[in-house]
């Protein structure tokens, strides 16, 4: 059954008649056209999906779309501003922080979450955190460097 759905989407009011029980990952790829948001495993598990609702990092693929209900969502695609790339996604390219790119997105989105909590942690925090986000190319030393270069750079979002 579609019910209405108003959520902020990347800071601009958004609003779609939906079935609520949807998950959020699609209606971004499908009916948003937001596509830098990856589908990986569909459990949760991958972290390919990772966007931030309220500031925290969240799977979307676990996520369906009424929990967004009156909240702030953003994507990949509204991490940076004003023209200018957020700093973690200049860090992620200045240290080469991916190689085929499928994860990029959830790992810069689960970052940016963690750098608002924690700006300036160690780099067995950051290690610790990003566990949960895989990649199968093998860039995890140089996504920590990237994301260690974003904290000392301000990288909160």
């Amino acid at each position: 059954m579609k019910t209405s759905i108003r959520f902020r989407l990347n800071g601009r009011p958004t609003a779609l008649d939906t079935d609520g029980d949807r998950t959020l990952l699609w209606v971004l790829r499908g009916d948003l056209a937001l596509t830098g948001t990856k589908y990986g495993c569909g459990e949760g598990v991958c972290g390919a999906c990772t966007v931030m609702i309220g500031g925290e990092a969240v799977r979307s693929c676990q996520t369906a779309v009424k929990q967004v209900q009156g909240k702030d969502v953003t994507t990949i695609e509204g991490l940076a501003g004003g023209g200018a790339l957020h700093p973690l996604q200049e860090a992620f390219v200045e240290r080469g922080g991916f190689q085929c790119g499928y994860c990029t997105s959830g790992m810069i989105m689960n970052a940016a979450a963690f750098l608002r909590r924690k700006p300036l942690p160690s780099r067995e925090e950051i290690v610790r955190e990003m566990e949960g986000n895989l990649c199968r190319c093998g860039a995890h030393q140089r996504i920590v460097a990237a994301i260690e270069q974003a904290s000392r750079a301000g990288g909160r979002s």
